[in-house]
């Protein structure tokens, strides 16, 4: 028997923000977290539901169905899709799309590594936790995601005041006092139903240059075209 999965919607867009920006991919996009960033721009998709929503040859058939130009990429987000309440679905999904010859990429919170997704997936996008989001970030997860997955993942930080840089600053100071290998993003923050936010993007642009550049400023593209609230772009 298929085991269901919790899904809040399947959609093809072109990725708006990190390193594979600009890339078409359809978005596989879980119900269900626990993380509770108080900023979260998606917080529709917190609540789990009581059974799964979608069973998996459905959530297959979806997903080759938004695949217009068979570009073979998915993402996979949320919600959170490494919550122990979606793993075992997640798993199944990732080796399922795995065997039609898909690339894939997992969006993780940053609060739990999960080796049977994380081995199987191309790229893994890992969230920094910044203070505007009232989540503490782990540094043990961060040293055990480069030293187990080096080459495959980039991390992003959502950046909503001076506060959230000095932060991310200070941890990377910290915990890679070195520098490190892998790409680091700021994203200036949307507040939710914000219009772009000009004066936030260049304060980030002109406070990562004070500091020499550690890190790259890039913006979430999909807002800039379609307004903060609009979802499944």
């Amino acid at each position: 028997m298929q085991t269901p999965v919790a899904i809040n919607s399947i959609y093809r867009a072109t990725e708006g923000e990190g390193l594979n920006l600009g890339q078409t991919q359809v978005f596989v996009r879980f119900q269900g977290c626990a993380v509770g960033c108080v900023n979260c721009d998606s917080k529709d998709t917190w609540d789990f539901p009581l059974t799964g929503t979608m069973a998996m040859h459905e959530v297959i058939a979806r997903v080759e169905e938004q695949d217009l130009g068979n570009s073979k990429r998915v993402s996979i987000t949320g919600g959170d899709p490494l919550h122990p309440k979606n793993t075992p679905a997640l798993i199944s999904l990732v080796k399922e799309l795995k065997s039609k010859g898909y690339w894939l990429n997992i969006e993780a919170a940053g609060t739990r590594i999960v080796p049977e997704v994380f081995d199987l997936v191309n790229f893994i996008s890992w969230d920094f936790k910044t203070p505007s989001t009232h989540v503490r970030p782990n540094p043990v997860l961060f040293k055990k995601l480069e030293e187990q997955y080096r080459g495959k993942f980039q991390v992003k930080a959502v950046i909503e005041n001076y506060k959230d840089f000095e932060a991310t600053l200070a941890f990377r100071k910290e915990h890679f006092p070195e520098g490190h290998d892998f790409p680091w993003f700021l994203t200036p923050c949307y507040n939710p139903g914000e219009e772009f936010p000009l004066e936030r993007f260049q304060s980030v642009i002109e406070w990562n240059e004070k500091v020499g550049g550690p890190f790259r400023v890039v913006g979430q593209q999909h807002k800039w075209l379609h307004g903060p609230n609009k979802k499944q772009v």
